[in-house]
């Protein structure tokens, strides 16, 4: 039987073969401390969010069609999953299963393909729900960290070398959430050929890809049967409010199991959210050439605030619309005391280090969300906050 952790917990029994666990569901900081759960009328300067401006209707000049609200088609939106496949050579609409956001791509790929005592490998910090969810089901993880001393670079190596006999899946962000860096072709393909040559899964999460400042490697499930990609319009398009994500895999097999856990847990998707999230992607090209020169500025924005501020230190990222900045030890500062005056006392909010398995010297900061004015004045309400 699991160990409950701290927070609430709902339990649910899961089979696993002859036996029963007990999952225990634990709310996780990153959600717990959300700006939505805190309350966005309490922060002036939002910088603790990871994408790009929430958009409109009116921005995105929508308006509803006549819509029959029925049954969707259970692997999604076949036009919408064409859009997808289109991005890479090699796939094909019937490799691509619509989900309810990158969340639920993860929950169904974790609740899957994982049991109890199963091991896998996990790159850290990573999102929450890739260390979570395997916890709750009971699963042993090793973790390959990534350091700042060594700029958040994977190392293949020490990947292989946590690999065990059990182990069943690799999971990986790129770029990486919430440092900004991402993996080179070379760290992609490696890990491709760790995974195919140990019989085990590489699970990438692209949340992303869209938001690369150099040219993005290829979508990974495009590489192997054994690489399964996740991504969603949330991040690099503002729509998370749209339930939009999707799990792309070239394995039959995967595809099928995948498909009946959807099936059990929602049958299909939001025949509305689909309709938008297509007017969305058909438009892709369009919104990323505005977007990403902005994100560029923003991001130019932010390096010279870093170069000018000598409590932090940071790793500049390469894509995304995050960054990972570290109070240094020698400034001596009261971390605590740090968060309480940044929001109580100057309105502004950031993700904390905590959020990620990570020491609160470190915190998220994300610059797309908020209006450039809010991030200029965040940016200064940092600077305000480090110097009691």
């Amino acid at each position: 039987m699991l160990r409950p952790r701290a927070g609430a917990t709902r339990n649910i029994l899961v089979p696993t073969g002859d036996l029963e666990i007990l999952m225990k569901y634990a709310r996780m900081p990153i959600e717990v401390e959300s700006p939505e759960e805190y309350g966005y009328a309490n922060i002036r300067y939002n910088l603790s969010e990871s994408s790009v401006s929430d958009q409109t209707f009116k921005g995105l000049s929508l308006a509803f069609p006549d819509l029959t609200l029925l049954y969707g088609e259970h692997r999604g939106s076949e036009a919408f999953r064409a859009l997808i496949a289109a991005e890479s050579p090699g796939l094909g609409v019937r490799d691509v299963l619509m989900t309810a956001g990158a969340a639920g791509a993860l929950f169904i790929i974790a609740t899957s393909l994982l049991e109890s005592g199963d091991h896998l490998v996990v790159v850290r910090p990573n999102y929450a729900t890739n260390l979570e969810t395997p916890q709750a089901i009971g699963c042993r993880i090793s973790h390959v960290d990534l350091t700042f001393e060594t700029g958040f670079r994977l190392d293949l190596q020490a990947v292989e070398s946590a690999l065990t006999p059990a182990t069943k899946l690799i999971s990986v962000t790129t770029p990486h959430n919430p440092t900004g860096v991402s993996l080179t072709r070379r760290d992609l393909d490696g890990l491709v050929r760790i995974a195919e040559r140990h019989g085990c899964r590489l699970l990438v999460d692209e949340t992303y890809r869209d938001l690369s400042y150099d040219e993005p490697p290829p979508i990974a499930a495009a590489l192997s049967t054994r690489a399964i990609s996740v991504s969603s319009l949330s991040k690099a398009y503002g729509v998370p409010g749209v339930r939009m994500g999707w799990i792309i895999t070239r394995s039959p097999e995967l595809q099928e199991l995948f498909l009946a856990a959807k099936e059990q847990i929602s049958i299909c998707g939001s025949v509305t959210d689909e309709w938008i999230g297509l007017q969305v992607m058909s438009r892709r090209r369009e919104l990323l050439d505005r977007t990403l020169p902005e994100m560029r500025a923003r991001l130019a924005e932010v390096e010279t605030w870093m170069a000018g501020e000598p409590l932090l230190e940071w790793v500049k990222p390469s894509g995304g619309v995050v960054c990972f900045p570290r109070i240094k030890e020698a400034a001596q500062i009261d971390l605590e005391d740090f968060y309480r005056r940044l929001l109580s006392d100057h309105g502004a909010y950031v993700g904390r280090g905590r959020w990620f398995e990570m020491p609160d010297s470190y915190f998220r900061l994300g610059y797309g969300w908020p209006s450039a004015t809010d991030l200029t004045g965040g940016l200064q309400a940092i600077s305000a906050a480090l110097r009691p």
